[in-house]
């Protein structure tokens, strides 16, 4: 017979329950960030070099892994949109004209991390597994959630220094008063020599912060999501791949900040299709770049 104390437990079992739960939890994020699979034990992966050719062919695959699910990728991402015009909304109804296309552009800081989904949706298109919307939240299940999670906590921070950064540039040019209307902002960025000031060393120091997320990011998300690496290989996979074709590698970051520049133009509702296809083409320039 089935007794009340097979489904009431006391509160010193349901605190060891949880506790046993988060050891589980803590074991794993260790594990996937240490990388204590076989794949981390051997030799770290190879990288290829790669050409523009190879740029054009991730873009063409990219486009037909949209294709396929257009319904289902638009639907996940119509939140990068969402998102943009709260951040819009907030710049400017809290005086934080000056940071507005600093957020704008913390999207390509942003994009590797916030495109993750998109990966496991092409991984499982490429095996012939059924692809939907759901299917992009199967990474939270993936062993490597971890090290995931925390390499996308390293990129918010890279954000919030880059907003430090442009805060520092503004105060350092037309503020530190924040500006009287979006007018009086616009006029005095273009048409001043401090606005001017500001556009090229904000331009110079965004550039900075982009090599470093790319140069950390551009094929480390994919690489964790395909196999049991700890975070430090797959970051260093990363930088060894932009090191082994700087040229592309370049090439790759303009085509992402402007496919970005463009998708934000139209209230931001051109990222419903821009991102997705920059997010499948980066699984598949994975796939050309990190040897199997």
């Amino acid at each position: 017979m089935t007794t009340t104390r097979d489904h009431i437990r006391n509160p010193v079992e349901w605190t060891a329950d949880q506790l046993a739960a988060a050891n589980v939890a803590v074991a794993r994020t260790g594990h996937a960030v240490r990388g204590d699979g076989a794949a981390a034990r051997d030799q770290a992966p190879a990288v290829r070099h790669i050409e523009v050719a190879d740029l054009k062919d991730a873009l063409a695959r990219g486009m037909a892994d949209f294709t396929a699910a257009r319904t289902d990728i638009a639907f996940i991402c119509l939140i990068y949109p969402i998102a943009g015009l709260v951040l819009w909304r907030l710049a400017v109804g809290y005086g934080l004209l000056p940071l507005l296309f600093p957020l704008a552009a913390g999207f390509v800081l942003l994009g590797p991390v916030a495109a993750v989904g998109l990966y496991e949706m092409s991984r499982r298109r490429e095996q012939g597994l059924p692809v939907s919307w759901a299917n992009a939240f199967g990474v939270l299940k993936s062993p490597a959630f971890g090290a995931i999670l925390v390499l996308g906590l390293v990129l918010v921070g890279i954000f919030l220094l880059w907003l430090g950064a442009a805060q520092a540039i503004y105060a350092g040019t037309l503020g530190p008063e924040p500006p009287a209307s979006l007018g009086s902002f616009t006029h005095d960025v273009l048409t001043t020599a401090n606005g001017w000031a500001m556009i090229v060393v904000g331009i110079f120091v965004g550039f900075l912060f982009a090599v470093v997320v790319l140069s950390i990011s551009v094929v480390s998300f994919p690489l964790l999501l395909d196999r049991d690496v700890g975070l430090a290989t797959a970051v260093g996979t990363s930088i060894r791949a932009v090191t082994a074709s700087p040229r592309t590698m370049a090439i790759w970051g303009l085509i992402v900040a402007g496919g970005l520049v463009l998708g934000s133009i139209p209230a931001l509702l051109g990222l419903i299709v821009v991102m997705p296809i920059l997010g499948h083409a980066t699984w598949h320039l994975y796939r050309k770049v990190v040897t199997p």
